[in-house]
């Protein structure tokens, strides 16, 4: 197997490291503040990236690549804002490139990969488990040209400030299950799409920033035109959404893990626990560190793997792979924040650092996307059709 990654690749990953080092750390002591106090400064950060050529790197580069660029990136809070690839925008952009009419990228992804809009996801409903997709009641109805929508989601990723939401709903409830949903494009200022809420999560309320938000909609009116792909692709638009999702967020969070253990080793290597004697010393220690690098190195591997298998025989193909990495690197992920924050003990509960931040955060890391129990369902159920179990 070529492990080698190519000239350009690696300078690439370099520059990259060095602007999220430079330019996107240092906004990170703001991020207990509002929203509205950190964007000016994210705003000028941003236009650095888009001279520097970073903007919206996913555009250009195979996922294999983008992959290592995602890594870079996610040793910072704030690294994919920052060159505009954040969940759930770069989502979206996939979906409007792959599905989107010409008017549809005119109107939406033109604005939405030059950063001058934001978007949101709508998928999950409160009254059903967000695990099945095929399992939704909310309902559009087609009726003189236009989709008439009524339910109930939640979780509908940085709803407050977004200028539109994709909402998937059943649009044909007799038909198989596959085939019941579609995605509809619906603009935030719609009559009877209602913002409920910003949800508190992890204590975390939002205070402007994007987050996950309760949304209703009531007789939510919006062109025949707005319907995202065909009638009834909803499924396997979302399938299409949430795969290379998956590989960004799993390279997301080996960024957060590489990040977090560089601050376990600095401060091992510098913090006195007794006169002459440092952290460091302590075999304890010493093991968290030993196997927090073992764990990221496999879980890397694991990632770039299942990205080179999507490029190269499609996602279908490559669904053990995405299901394995999915929940084996949101451990990955949990284990090292704990050592972290329990190396750093006192400091590691602060908001001194990010760790405290991403502990909060990225414990979801092991729900959304799908929760980890089911992705190990799929991974067992596919090994055992194999010897000529099958499950349903």
């Amino acid at each position: 197997m070529d492990f080698s990654v190519s000239v350009p690749t690696q300078e690439l990953v370099r520059g990259v490291r060095e602007f999220v080092v430079k330019q996107v750390q240092p906004l990170e002591a703001q991020l207990g503040e509002p929203w509205s106090a950190l964007e000016p400064r994210l705003r000028e950060v941003r236009a650095s990236a888009r001279a520097a050529g970073l903007w919206t790197p996913q555009r250009s580069l195979p996922l294999s690549e983008f992959a290592l660029v995602s890594e870079e990136l996610g040793r910072s809070p704030l690294g994919h804002y920052a060159v505009n690839c954040q969940a759930p925008d770069v989502g979206n952009m996939e979906l409007l490139e792959l599905a989107g009419t010409a008017e549809q990228k005119k109107q939406w992804l033109e604005p939405l990969a030059a950063g001058s809009i934001r978007s949101c996801f709508s998928m999950t409903e409160p009254e059903r488990p967000g695990s099945n997709p095929t399992w939704m009641e909310t309902r559009a109805v087609l009726r003189d040209g236009s989709w008439t929508i009524d339910g109930h989601k939640w979780f509908t990723s940085s709803a407050d400030g977004a200028r539109f939401a994709v909402v998937m709903a059943v649009t044909d409830p007799d038909a198989p299950p596959h085939l019941r949903a579609s995605m509809i494009i619906v603009p935030t200022d719609a009559p009877g799409f209602v913002h409920v809420r910003n949800i508190p999560v992890m204590g975390h309320a939002g205070s402007g920033w994007p987050t996950h938000a309760e949304i209703r909609y009531q007789e939510c009116r919006v062109p025949q035109a707005a319907l995202l792909g065909g009638r009834g692709a909803g499924f396997a638009l979302a399938q299409e959404r949430l795969g290379p999702g998956r590989i960004h967020h799993c390279m997301r969070w080996i960024g957060i893990c590489e990040r977090a253990l560089d601050m376990m080793c600095e401060h091992a290597a510098r913090r006195e626990i007794a006169p002459g004697k440092l952290l460091g010393t302590r075999q304890a220690v010493q093991q968290w560190i030993a196997e927090s690098r073992a764990s990221i190195d496999a879980a890397r591997l694991m990632v770039l793997h299942a990205a080179w298998k999507m490029e190269r025989e499609g996602q279908r193909a490559a669904r053990v792979e995405i299901s394995t990495i999915k929940f084996f690197v949101a451990g990955v992920l949990q284990e090292v924040l704990d050592r972290a924050v329990q190396s750093l003990g006192a400091l590691g509960m602060t908001d001194d650092t990010p760790l405290a931040f991403w502990y909060r955060h990225e414990r979801a890391a092991r729900i959304y996307d799908g929760p980890d129990e089911v992705h190990k369902q799929v991974v067992a159920r596919q090994l055992l059709r194999r010897f000529g179990l099958e499950l349903k």
